[in-house]
């Protein structure tokens, strides 16, 4: 062939795949204000700056080959904020997105070169499964090569936005995920709603399912749930912008912001008494650079915050009891939420800071039934392993296991404790009840006499007298003991890369 003929080809080849699934399906999208996979990609990556791989793919089923442009998955490599990622597209307008052996290949060697090379995996998801046709009998089967498929060994971050159904290996990329945004409207189940009516015998409805809903309150496997498209994609160029490129490397540093409300305000913040119910993301807000406040999974276990945040410029963990729900007493939900973000943490050399305000772990038969036991015990074995710095300020009551679980008893590398702090085995009134076996309202004199008692040397300076706290402080001064602490201990010899002990742990809880 000529050069010329060989350009039209080039050319006509090149217009057909950019047609994915067809003129219509593009213009319903756009109708519905969904964005089609292509527009997907331009709006994570730096303008101009995607490269794609495999644009000349299709099924290798004899008589789909027209049928199927790119086989379902735009991939390649792009930029975000300045930094490389591999990206993997689903294009729900080619046969619903569903994955047959070709576009498995070619997002498998996305992650393989996303680890090999050190950069993120982003994956925008949308898809109906599997491939029937591709994969059904033996033949089908025999294709299959999933050996390391969905190994995650967190050697680089990977992160998914899930839109409309996302079924197959479009969850299965989701919950291998360091972070996940749903879209409102979203599904993501191991099969789809028809077929698991069949299976079951019984009419499942798609929130029921595996709604958006339902991943952001019940499983948490939804990070942040966003209203668009758009706004899905913003999150995950949000969240990278918090991470190293790979686990070899620091977090970047940003220029430095004062915080959102004013150092001075956090007493303002927190009533004096201990029963006293406030948000704790609003004494954050005093304490981290502004803006910077990340929540992760804040509908779920809404009694523990999880965030990411920078103090200085610089990347932080936060994990913050929140009394205005369940009073920040820590159940099996929260200890799933912060065992899962103390992994993220340490596999991308995070540091993570204790904000404790909370009167213990929930009890009773709903909490053994949802194993608290064994997460408690997870939660400690992950902080355990950590090798990354970790900080404790301890606000006001902190008692129990928790206290252990919450970054005291020598869990962490540096330890403040406010003024206002109260520490102790359990709040002196429940003590009072299991020792004595008195009440208020029963007997107040004996009750006053024994109250005294047990809340002698509990408070933060007790505590810091035994060197259980390496410091009292005014609450307004956290900012700068957390910012001088961080400089203290980031000077290792590995120079802020920790050993990493925690990434081989289950993706999910």
């Amino acid at each position: 062939m000529t050069t010329e003929q060989n350009e039209v080809e080039h050319a006509a080849r090149t217009a057909t795949a950019r047609r994915m699934g067809g003129e219509k399906k593009l213009r319903q999208r756009a109708e519905q204000g969904i964005l089609n996979v292509e527009q997907r990609v331009d709006r994570l990556c730096d303008p101009g700056s995607f490269k794609e791989s495999g644009r000349f793919t299709t099924s290798q089923r004899p008589g789909d080959e027209e049928t199927t442009p790119r086989d379902g998955k735009i991939a390649g490599f792009g930029a975000v904020c300045g930094r490389s990622v591999a990206v993997v597209g689903y294009d729900f307008t080619v046969k619903g997105a569903s994955s047959g052996p070709i576009s498995n290949k070619k997002m498998q060697h996305m992650k393989d070169v996303g680890t090999a090379s050190g950069i993120p995996v982003v994956y925008l998801s949308e898809s109906t499964g599997v491939r029937m046709p591709d994969i059904m009998g033996g033949a089908g089967m025999a294709t299959l090569s999933d050996r390391r498929r969905f190994l995650r060994l967190r050697e680089n971050p990977w992160a998914s936005a899930v839109f409309g159904y996302s079924f197959g290996s479009a969850a299965w990329h989701a919950v291998c995920s360091d972070f996940v945004v749903f879209r409102k409207g979203a599904v993501m189940a191991v099969s789809s709603p028809g077929l698991v009516g069949r299976a079951t015998g019984r009419e499942v409805g798609k929130e029921e399912l595996g709604g958006w809903r339902l991943h952001a309150e019940i499983t948490g496997i939804a990070d942040v749930v966003a209203d668009t498209d758009e706004e899905a994609i913003d999150s995950v160029r949000r969240f990278l912008g918090y991470l190293p490129s790979h686990n070899q490397e620091e977090p970047p540093v940003i220029e430095t912001t004062q915080p959102e409300t004013d150092p001075a305000r956090t007493l303002d913040r927190v009533p004096e008494s201990p029963a006293g119910v406030y948000d704790v993301r609003d004494v954050l807000r005093c304490v981290v650079d502004g803006g910077s406040l990340f929540e992760l999974k804040a509908r779920f276990a809404r009694n523990l915050v999880t965030a990411l945040a920078r103090i200085g410029g610089r990347t932080i963990g936060v994990i913050a009891s929140n009394p205005v729900n369940k009073a920040g007493a820590v159940d099996a939900d929260a200890c799933d939420k912060a065992t899962s973000f103390l992994v993220l943490c340490d596999s991308f050399n995070i540091p993570v800071v204790f904000f404790a305000d909370q009167p213990g772990f929930l009890i009773g038969v709903e909490a053994e039934k949802r194993r608290i036991t064994g997460k408690v015990i997870n939660w400690m074995n992950a902080l355990s392993q950590m090798t990354v710095p970790k900080l404790t300020i301890m606000m006001r009551k902190d008692y129990g296991q928790a206290f252990v679980n919450m970054g005291g008893g020598d869990t962490a590398d540096a330890v403040a404790a406010w003024w206002s702090a109260q520490v102790s085995f359990m709040d002196p009134r429940s003590a009072v009840f299991v020792v004595h076996g008195l009440s208020e309202d029963k007997d107040p004199d004996a009750y006053r006499d024994r109250l005294a008692e047990m809340s002698r040397r509990t408070t933060a300076y007790d505590l810091a007298g035994a060197y259980g706290a390496h410091d009292v402080i005014d609450p307004r001064d956290t900012r700068n003991w957390i910012a001088e602490q961080l400089e203290i201990h980031r000077h290792r010899p590995t120079g802020g890369v920790g050993e990493h002990l925690l990434s081989n742990w289950p993706t999910t809880f």
